[in-house]
């Protein structure tokens, strides 16, 4: 719990949640359909779950099979709400960090809108004419709570932490325990083998995936002043040191943290004065950093480090999914 002083108001946050789930329930708040099947990835947490890299697991996979697939993205922080396609050399303020970085990794079609469902429209409406006849599916990322978008598959990436942890604003979660009994299938890291067994305890009776994670460093020139604005920094800090690595400095902003002037001057005179041989980040904060990545440049060399995810027993998943989508998008070619 990260928030104990905030625990007053926890109530009130559930209140809410129960008042939105019972209205989309009952019928009182629109839920709309695409004319295509959607597979839904989220998570009950405010963020670092690994969505975006399962994202972009599933979207390779089912591409090799033979899916015309595309990701609908709400583009956290972007400025204009309007459905638009992501351009892979666009900016982070036009199209939010997380929709910028699966258009560059996948060179599938990524589509943004504050409601998911124009964002699907645009997508539906824009696929190429040699594509038809191809099954299609629209990934949605970051969507088990955009429960206005009626999806045919929902993959809750589920952790212990997320298990033990209590609502906003004292916690991070967005929804309790009791949310996940929505899910199709559960997909928890594979370090926590032994959080199936309570799972099933606790009345869990489907799919249980279990997701590896790997960080990815490129060859490095001596200690790094390390950086991030994401979510859960420390899974970060502690994945260069697993990686054989040194940190001579870390540096954590909030969660898409815009990046400023004042911020670079800070890191560069951090890095210097810790004797760091370069620096070192994540994607996401790359690609929010913009043409300021060129000022760090100039001061010392500037690395990422790549987050890759792989599903264990990765065929059955897959196998799972093209069962179920099947129905609704045609027998996939295999």
């Amino acid at each position: 719990m990260k928030r104990p002083w905030l625990l007053p108001f926890v109530p009130l946050f559930a209140a809410g949640v129960a008042l939105h789930n019972l209205r989309i329930r009952l019928g009182w708040e629109p839920v709309r359909r695409l004319s295509w099947p959607v597979i839904s990835i989220g998570n009950l947490s405010t963020g670092g779950a690994g969505k975006t890299p399962l994202a972009v697991a599933l979207a390779h996979l089912l591409a090799a099979r033979g899916f015309y697939v595309d990701v609908l993205s709400r583009g956290y922080g972007r400025r204009s709400v309007v459905a638009a396609r992501v351009l892979a050399d666009g900016v982070a303020e036009d199209f939010g960090d997380e929709p910028l970085l699966l258009a560059r990794q996948t060179g599938i079609p990524v589509f943004v809108g504050a409601e998911r469902f124009d964002a699907g429209l645009l997508a539906e409406s824009e696929m190429p004419q040699n594509q038809t006849g191809r099954p299609s599916v629209h990934l949605l990322d970051d969507g088990y709570q955009h429960r206005h978008l009626a999806r045919n598959i929902d993959i809750l990436l589920l952790s212990r932490a997320d298990w033990q942890d209590v609502l906003l604003p004292a916690g991070d979660l967005r929804e309790g325990r009791s949310a996940a009994r929505r899910a199709s299938v559960l997909v928890i890291p594979s370090s926590e083998p032994e959080f199936d067994s309570e799972l099933r305890a606790w009345g869990w009776q489907g799919p249980i995936w279990r997701l590896h994670r790997h960080m990815q460093l490129p060859p490095l020139p001596g200690p790094v002043a390390a950086f991030c604005g994401i979510a859960r920094p420390a899974q970060f800090f502690s994945g260069i040191r697993a990686a054989g690595s040194q940190i001579a400095v870390q540096t954590e902003f909030r969660d898409h943290h815009r990046f400023a002037a004042a911020d670079i001057y800070r890191l560069i005179a951090a890095a210097h004065a810790a004797g760091a041989a370069a620096f070192l980040t994540t994607e996401k904060d790359l690609v929010r950093l913009g043409s300021l990545g060129g000022v760090l440049r100039d001061s010392m060399p500037l690395f990422t480090a790549h987050l890759q995810v792989e599903l264990e027993d990765e065929a059955d998943a897959i196998g799972w999914l093209l069962e179920r989508l099947s129905p609704v998008a045609g027998q996939p070619p295999v």
